[in-house]
């Protein structure tokens, strides 16, 4: 039993990097905090509980884990310092070295959070508790964000089998596992009373949904369409040989599910697809592009790529990249290659300098800044349903259409968290995002 007294009176703050599951962990931690008097911290004032959700995906995620750390650690001096998350799980000695942590957490350990600050707080001994982060991390921990956003994240699946050259994220994350789709469509239901509505599914790898119980991902959203109340679902990235085409056509036609998408494709050439060991090659990657915009000519199609991974040769990246600028795909995400300790791609003699990297990721993203103009310009002067975000900047509020255009407009608090079917107009001032052309009814 929690002995509850010892959190009276105090205050927390949060602090996530990385992916949207991420989000939804750290918003579930939140949660079990408030439920026992532990409240989230005002501007301006010093936290006594500072939580940070790391990441680990580059070794750049990993150097800003730690900047994140100690910043956080100076502004809430004698703050309790928890660290959980992929880099906390990877490299949990290295994150108890770092001045100011208390507490690394590993994933199996997040629900007993409260456990572990209580032993911290009766302890008279000063150090650090490191909680044995598992490698073969079985359980599933339900998680979807309910922070003051219109968007929620809705933690779908945890873990991966796929185990790509490059990428330690199984090691930090376990096997793939999931929830079920009735305990899914529950936690829908719950953002929908509260007035949520939209929702990203979100998962390491999404696609592989249904290896817990025996379901499939295309029974999953057919499922989550029919709760009322949610204005819109979005799907996070999907492998592309995991997003079937039934699942496409089905994404189509449906009530509720937004044409956007966001498929890593991660090289344009099948010969570092092989060095990486993707399960797919570019005719495939195709094949689900063209399809998705044959069913949704207006859908936006956002995709991962990385650059200078071992192997990728300059014949290789000019495949790449060339493959990458004949698709009819709307933006990319660019990532310069990152050693991994443990990895296989370690074993890849081509090595590819950094200051080659760096000139093939301005290369993508000048394709990528192209593409995304183009996408824009030909949607002004059209109408779409707009769902308003909570947030105010400089006296604007934005919001986005199904298809994940950015709209910008003077702030009015009425329709914050509402839809509204406006025309879109010019761009902004900074050609982020684009006016309406009318007045917001």
């Amino acid at each position: 039993m929690i002995d509850s007294t010892i959190f009276e009176n105090k205050t927390a703050v949060y602090y996530t990097l990385g992916c949207k599951l991420n989000f939804a962990e750290t918003s579930s931690i939140g949660k079990m905090l408030v439920e026992h008097g532990i409240r989230k911290v005002r501007p301006g004032e010093k936290a006594d509980i500072c939580v940070v959700n790391t990441c680990s995906v580059t070794e750049l995620a990993d150097k800003k884990c730690r900047q994140a750390i100690r910043r956080i650690s100076k502004q809430n001096p004698g703050a309790l310092m928890i660290v959980t998350g992929c880099y906390a799980q990877l490299k949990p000695e290295e994150v108890a070295h770092i001045e100011g942590v208390d507490l690394v957490l590993g994933a199996e350990q997040k629900p007993d959070i409260l456990k572990y600050i209580e032993q911290l707080h009766k302890s008279e001994q000063d150090g650090n508790i490191i909680t044995s982060p598992t490698k073969n991390i079985r359980t599933f921990s339900p998680s979807c964000s309910a922070d003051d956003r219109t968007r929620h994240f809705l933690k779908v699946q945890d873990g991966c089998d796929y185990f790509c050259s490059y990428c330690t994220i199984p090691f930090a994350r376990g096997r793939s596992r999931n929830g079920s789709i009735a305990s899914l469509v529950k936690q829908a239901e719950d953002v929908a009373a509260k007035g949520g509505k939209e929702i990203v599914l979100a998962g390491v790898n999404i696609g592989d949904f249904g290896k817990t119980t025996g379901e499939t991902f295309i029974d999953l959203i057919r499922a989550l369409d029919e709760v009322e109340g949610i204005a819109r679902y979005r799907i996070s990235s999907i492998e592309p040989d995991l997003i079937t085409d039934n699942a496409i056509d089905f994404v189509a036609t449906s009530k509720r599910f937004a044409p956007h998408f966001h498929i890593p494709l991660q090289s344009g050439s099948n010969n570092v697809l092989k060095l990486m060991r993707r399960r797919y090659d570019t005719s495939l990657f195709r094949h689900k592009i063209e399809l998705i915009k044959q069913v949704m000519p207006d859908a936006f199609i956002g995709v991962d790529v990385i650059v200078g991974t071992r192997g990728e040769t300059d014949e290789f990246f000019n495949e790449s990249y060339s493959f990458i600028e004949s698709l009819d795909i709307t933006q990319l995400h660019v990532f310069s290659y990152s050693e991994r300790p443990g990895t296989q791609a370690l074993n890849i003699d081509y090595i590819v300098d950094p200051k080659t990297k760096h000139a093939r990721s301005q290369q993508l993203l000048a394709i990528s800044d192209r593409k995304l103009h183009t996408f824009y310009e030909t949607h002004i002067g059209h109408k779409a349903i707009v769902l308003f975000e909570h947030a105010r900047k400089d006296g604007k509020m934005y919001g986005f259409t199904e298809n994940y255009i950015k709209v910008e407009i003077p702030y009015n608090i009425a329709l914050s968290n509402e839809t509204r079917l406006v025309r879109l107009g010019e761009w902004n001032e900074d050609k982020t995002a684009l006016t309406i052309d009318g007045n917001v009814e």
